[in-house]
């Protein structure tokens, strides 16, 4: 377990300043690999706390992006959602940006997470952005629309509900003959009876499958 710190810090993406809540392990002085965690689409950037508080006491740097900033949006409501993903997504490739030169953090080590429509934003850059090597995602999936522009995926783990009524759980389904298609390395869990967001058992055990999934895909091992 690493102590760790929090702050928060800003950077600039289309002119606007976006703030990053910061959780970091205390170093010896090697670098860290980094995490940037997306919230949902009515935004709660405190519901963050706990599992960025967990992986960075488990030695990952992990940087909450407020992408909102960018639009000036309180949540995402259907009739911005369309026109505002663009900006969000630019936003975060800009966040990675700012993330990989930070000295404590390995450029070759950045993984994302990200709650519904944060895991539909994380997905959608990780099929642009080769600097994602992996993407964790609760209960989100990827537009139809990215088969357009879909250049390559990393290693995903899809983590959904099977009574999810916001995001149905079809879209685990579509994301993983994606991955399948593409021979795309992919863990994947399904909770029965679960719906959109999870608790008790349920959110303990996909905690523990996120941790793991970032320890191998991210190159972490306790001590190195």
């Amino acid at each position: 377990m690493y102590p760790i710190t929090n702050s928060q810090v800003a950077f600039l993406s289309g002119g606007k300043n976006i703030r990053l809540d910061c959780f970091l392990p205390s170093s010896n002085g090697q670098p860290f690999p980094a995490v940037i965690a997306l919230h949902g689409s009515c935004g709660g950037h405190a519901s963050m706390s706990q599992p960025a508080a967990m992986l960075a006491s488990q030695g990952f740097a992990v940087y909450v992006l407020h992408y909102f900033d960018r639009t000036g949006t309180i949540n995402a409501e259907k009739q911005n959602l369309f026109r505002n993903f663009p900006l969000w997504m630019k936003t975060l490739w800009d966040a990675v940006s700012h993330v990989e030169r930070q000295h404590q953090i390995d450029p070759e080590r950045i993984g994302l997470l990200g709650f519904s429509l944060g895991a539909y934003l994380t997905l959608s850059n990780a099929g642009i952005d080769p600097r994602v090597r992996a993407v964790v995602e609760f209960f989100g999936g990827l537009p139809k629309e990215m088969k357009l522009f879909l250049r390559r995926l990393p290693p995903i783990l899809i983590l959904h509900g099977e009574a999810d009524p916001t995001v149905p759980v079809e879209e685990a389904y579509h994301l993983q003959q994606v991955l399948e298609r593409r021979g795309v390395a992919y863990e994947m869990q399904i909770y029965r009876g679960a719906g959109h967001g999870f608790a008790g058992e349920t959110w303990r055990d996909a905690g523990l499958r996120t941790l793991a999934f970032l320890k191998k895909y991210l190159g972490y091992t306790a001590g190195s």
